[in-house]
């Protein structure tokens, strides 16, 4: 069989522990055969990177500016106990933080939802949709132990060395602070991205922060996002027959829960890592989600939304079985040849990406899965599958 051509590269970015040994897996039994890949390789494993000074990981983000669209496998961030097991330099920070700040831009992540696996919120008819701003804040601080008493202040110098202060806290004693920043140009990026996505996938948007509470940081987001509205979308929306409405995040949880689904859910870039695997978790599993980030310049990078799978790799190290659901990182592949394929006009490779994306939900439907799908669906005969026979059932499907 004549395996289909890829005109131009995709950006691959390789990752860490279980999930790098799916990414191996999948390559081997689900793409290569089919698919002739052309990816420009980048190594983001934590010790490749600890090697770089981190390099690799700002060069693979550039690649993605020159090629427009990227694969990543999931990667990990390291914690004081990776210092000592990995003998890291430093404390690397998250890749996913670093990419994304340097291509700015909107992730959004919707369930992947088969039959037979229900979702926990029982009136979930339809996908949720989280959109989480890619940019800054928490992912972006400066933080800061404070040793004893004393005056913590903000303080903004402008170009002529003028300052502007803000108390922060007069400390008694020991204490921390954590500093965080946004700039109105990437509020404004996201805001378009969610609109246009909306317009897109014709789903109504909800964006959500709190306001109310954070009366110029929070506050700032909702402006830039009603301005942009009024401004560029209102009638755009009217005549989709699609809503924009801004809400308290309280309240949009609350509403989240009684909902039907079927929407697009913005949220800042905490709010969306955390609103994101509760979402995934409720319908189904973390392994069952897809996530995108679209930048506004129309790069795209495909990726799974979960961890690495520590507890499964160390079982791998030791010989044992696992079960390790890969259908996340099937689908970051499926995302990223399918745009490739839309870019260049090869109708082929988009048709590929779709027939395994069916392949894979087909095989899980029929009842063959892993263990963590089996624990939870309807199906009431279920063969559980290790995490290579899972894949070889898919390609044989395929």
């Amino acid at each position: 069989m004549d395996r289909i051509k890829m005109a131009n590269p995709i950006v691959e970015m390789d990752g860490d522990e279980m999930t790098r040994i799916l990414w191996k897996m999948i390559k081997e039994h689900l793409l290569e055969p089919f698919v002739e890949l052309n990816t420009e390789y980048y190594d983001l494993g934590l010790e490749h990177r600890n090697e770089t000074d981190d390099q690799v990981t700002v060069d693979s983000a550039n690649a993605v500016k020159k090629h427009k669209v990227a694969v990543k496998c999931a990667t990990i961030t390291p914690n004081a106990a990776r210092m000592t097991e990995y003998d890291l330099k430093e404390m690397w920070k998250s890749p996913n933080g670093t990419i994304r700040a340097i291509l700015d831009g909107t992730v959004f992540r919707a369930p992947i939802v088969v039959k037979g696996i229900e979702p926990c919120v029982r009136n979930w008819k339809k996908p949720i949709t989280i959109a989480r701003h890619a940019y800054g804040d928490v992912y972006k601080n400066t933080e800061m132990k404070i040793p004893g008493a004393g005056k913590a202040e903000l303080v903004f110098t402008d170009k002529d060395g003028k300052e502007s202060r803000e108390l922060i806290h007069e400390f008694d004693g020991e204490g921390i602070i954590q500093g965080m920043h946004n700039v109105n140009q990437s509020i404004a990026s996201f805001a378009r991205s969610c609109f246009n996505y909306a317009l897109d996938t014709k789903q109504d948007l909800w964006f959500a922060t709190k306001d109310t509470i954070s009366k110029k940081y929070d506050h700032t987001f909702k402006d830039i996002f009603q301005e942009i509205y009024d401004a560029e979308y209102d009638e755009k929306f009217k005549e989709a027959g699609i809503v924009y409405f801004y809400t308290l995040i309280d309240d949009a949880v609350a509403r989240v829960m009684k909902s039907e689904g079927g929407y697009i859910w913005a949220c800042k870039n905490y709010d969306g890592d955390v609103m994101s695997d509760m979402v995934s978790s409720a319908f189904g599993s973390l392994a069952m989600m897809t996530s995108v980030l679209v930048s506004p310049e129309g790069y795209y990078e495909y990726e799974a939304a979960h961890g690495t799978v520590q507890r499964h790799y160390y079982k791998h190290l030791k010989g044992e079985e696992t079960s390790t659901n890969s259908v996340a990182t099937i689908f970051a592949w499926t995302g990223a040849l399918r745009k490739r394929g839309e870019l260049d006009g090869s109708g082929e490779l988009m048709e590929f990406a779709d027939r395994l994306e069916k392949a894979t939900i087909d095989t899980i439907e029929e009842g063959k899965m892993t263990k963590d799908l089996a624990l939870i669906t309807t199906n009431p005969n279920p063969v559980v599958l290790n995490s290579e026979d899972f894949i070889r059932a898919i390609a044989e499907r395929l």
